[in-house]
């Protein structure tokens, strides 16, 4: 079967730079599949869907959507695949429903197609009450809502979606998560980047994590959480004895057997990251906590998270 996107030693150099954006990237996205490509700022995610979606000129390499090669045919490419941007780019001149039917009659639908298509997708997207309003009136939800429903009025074989639930409250997030499912399970393929570590875990069926342009891992959301060492976490509300310093603490308990590495998160919680069960771990970690006159309060036993990956994997530095 023809991968749905295919990426082979993919290289983008700009110009007075030192460095690759794209270094050599490599990957497929098979049919009907969600594909979380995740990475910091200034990664390459981006300058790789750019040349995907034929924004940008690869220096070398080749990248192919549907089995059409991007960068020698970006005409017939451009018909098989739909871009989603972050930031709304909808014609506020126009109702949701002339958005719409303008994207179609663009792609070459017929007048009576274009408008039956529109009524559906205003449908499917919880719109139809609000069809023919000015764009202006509708809130980031909707907005977004409508850009995939656009997206999807020419029915693309792949579809680019960027941060597509940033802003949006809960119920439009979950709204939102729904109608990408679906999409999937009418064969469409969903390319997502995202910072939401929690978006791409819950949405993708593979994750591919890149950083300096470089593919660093390539794995289920699960297969990338079992793969790190110390995928298991006990997180201990702790308060240092007093004259400890929270620091030598973690140290002490780093030196439990089956403990990986610690590290203080938030509201005064240390993370200890395990190779052995947490619950074998727990009675030697406590001996240690009193041997320092450490307070404990609360205790945590779960499975290191896709962002726990992500940071091991690209570091803790800002980008």
């Amino acid at each position: 079967m023809t991968p749905a996107v295919e990426v082979r030693d993919l290289v983008k150099r700009y110009p007075k730079r030192d460095v690759n954006a794209v270094d050599g990237l490599s990957f497929t996205v098979e049919p009907g599949e969600i594909f979380g490509l995740l990475g910091p700022n200034g990664a390459g995610k981006s300058t790789t869907i750019g040349v995907l979606t034929t924004r940008v000129k690869a220096t070398a390499g080749e990248a192919r959507v549907a089995g059409v090669d991007v960068i020698r045919d970006p005409v017939a490419a451009r018909k098989l695949f739909a871009v989603v941007p972050q930031q709304t780019n909808l014609d506020r001149s126009l109702t949701p429903r002339q958005n719409l039917a303008f994207h179609a009659a663009y792609h070459g639908l017929s007048r009576t197609d274009r408008n039956a298509k529109a009524a559906a997708m205003l449908d499917e997207f919880g719109l139809a009450d609000q069809a023919d309003v000015k764009v202006d009136w509708y809130s980031g939800g909707m907005a977004q809502r409508l850009m995939i429903a656009r997206a999807m009025m020419h029915e693309p074989k792949v579809l680019f979606l960027d941060e597509p639930t940033t802003g949006l409250d809960p119920q439009s997030r979950l709204f939102m998560w729904e109608r990408v499912r679906d999409l999937r399970s009418r064969g469409v393929t969903v390319v997502l980047t995202t910072h939401d570590m929690d978006e791409a875990a819950e949405m993708a069926d593979r994750v591919g994590i890149v950083d300096h342009g470089k593919l660093l891992a390539l794995d289920t959301p699960e297969g990338l959480t079992r793969g790190l060492a110390g995928h298991l976490v006990l997180d201990l509300s702790v308060t240092p004895g007093e004259g400890d310093d929270p620091d030598k603490l973690i140290a002490a308990l780093t030196d439990v057997a089956g403990v990986e590495r610690g590290e203080a998160v938030a509201g005064g919680t240390i993370r200890l990251y395990l190779t052995s069960d947490p619950a074998t771990v727990l009675a030697p970690v406590i001996a240690v906590l009193n041997g320092r006159s450490a307070i404990l309060t609360n205790v945590h036993m779960g499975a290191a998270s896709l962002e726990d990956v992500f940071i091991e994997l690209t570091g803790r530095g800002l980008r």
